[in-house]
């Protein structure tokens, strides 16, 4: 070593500590491999020995259709009418000299409304009574001279000419005392008419002639106008129905006295109730519906002519159907669905067609069968063709079924009530 110049030396030093450092890395490499293999084989092995656990299932809750008689209506709108109206006019001229009513009041048959002078028409009355007088003055006097001529005709002192002659007067007597009599009636009227009654019995409106007014009679629109009235009890209920109601209704069988219920727009219930007494013999050309009419009782004249209602009208007889709560009710673009499971709770979509709704049920027309598994909550957590946890429930009405609500959907309109 001693023969080791001073760079030789420096060398090999360098060269043994790069040696060193090369070997304690290559010791750590070996520790970190074998201390990996550890860890993996322990990963192994734990595994085989705890599984991990499976992911949970949703839990949905699931329940049979709720079955029912229901009633099907059809949801109209309407106008009340009055069940009969008359423009009074007088039937003769003349001034007004009195007005018995007060302007709306409800008025009897019978009853006087107008006075009109009736003074002329007495005196003319008196005249046709005086006409009478001669009449069958002249009508005694030919009866008493055809008496004293046949008397004479056995003698042959009167011709049989003389004896037609005074036939023919007694006839001609006749005649006048029956025209007399006629224009006496006519005067009569004319009388009777300057006392203006209520024809119907209704609601009045008001005067538009008022007393010292002259009036004219006439034909039709020609005479004055005095007033009108509507009667309101009964009172008519008119509605148009579509084709396809009119086409429903006749199919079921539905008559002329069919029930109908009414509601007022700021009522809640259907209280009015009527009866369908008239359908129009043809539908209308260019809106396609039908009228028709139901009749109303108005008893206490609530009800005026002019109102609005909506109306339900029994399309059918009552008929068992399936409701589910309609927040169950799934949309796919134009398609109704409803999600049901099978015995080992896997779910499936199944199409439906749906009817109107009753107190937030719906009910199914087609597409669902009594046993099936609806999914009545948890429809977000429950996808066609995965597998959910189900959990039992009961469908039942969240209110009384006797007040249908409207159904706002895209269906039909239409409505509904249970019966059973």
């Amino acid at each position: 070593m001693t023969d080791l110049t001073p760079i030789e030396f420096d060398r090999i030093s360098h060269e043994q500590t790069a040696a060193r450092r090369s070997g304690t890395h290559r010791r750590i490499g070996w520790f970190a491999l074998v201390a990996a293999a550890i860890v993996l084989a322990w990963f192994l092995l734990g595994r085989d020995e705890a599984p991990a656990a499976a992911p949970q299932l949703p839990v949905v809750t699931v329940a049979t259709p709720l079955q029912q008689e229901v009633a099907e209506w059809a949801d109209l709108i309407g106008r009340f009418e009055a069940s009969r109206s008359v423009e009074l006019r007088p039937r003769v001229s003349g001034q007004v000299t009195a007005v018995h009513f007060t302007d709306g009041q409800y008025v009897r048959a019978g009853q006087p409304l107008f006075t009109i002078d009736p003074r002329p028409y007495r005196a003319a009355l008196a005249e046709a009574e005086a006409g009478v007088a001669t009449a069958r003055s002249d009508l005694a006097l030919a009866r008493s001279d055809l008496e004293r001529a046949l008397r004479l005709v056995e003698d042959d002192a009167v011709a049989q000419s003389e004896i037609d002659a005074l036939r023919a007067r007694v006839t001609a007597g006749q005649a006048s005392v029956a025209a007399a009599q006629a224009r006496v009636r006519s005067r009569s009227l004319d009388v009777e008419f300057a006392t203006v009654r209520a024809p119907i019995s209704g609601r009045i409106s008001d005067r538009r002639v008022d007393a010292g007014n002259l009036v004219a009679a006439g034909d039709g629109a020609a005479a004055t106008l005095l007033t009108t009235i509507n009667a309101v009890d009964p009172i008519y209920f008119t509605f148009e129905g579509s084709e396809g109601l009119f086409l429903k209704a006749r199919r079921e069988g539905l008559d002329q006295s069919a029930k109908v219920d009414i509601k007022l727009q700021d009522e809640t219930d259907y209280n009015w109730h009527g009866t369908l007494d008239f359908t129009d013999n043809g539908l209308d050309q260019r809106s396609g519906t039908i009228r028709a009419r139901a009749v109303v009782r108005n008893g206490d004249g609530f009800l005026a002519p002019g109102m609005f209602g909506n109306m339900r009208l029994a399309t059918g007889a009552p008929q068992p159907a399936l409701l589910v709560p309609d927040t169950a009710i799934q949309t796919d673009q134009t398609r109704k669905l409803l999600l049901v499971i099978d015995n080992k709770g896997k779910v499936t979509a199944r199409e439906v067609q749906l009817g109107p709704v009753i107190n937030g049920l719906r009910v199914v027309k087609d597409g669902l069968s009594p046993r099936d598994q609806v999914v009545i909550e948890g429809t977000q957590m429950a996808m066609p063709g995965g597998t959910v946890q189900p959990r039992r429930g009961r469908i039942a009405f969240p209110a009384a079924p006797d007040s249908p609500a409207r159904d706002v959907s895209s269906q039909p309109a239409g409505e509904a009530s249970v019966t059973g």
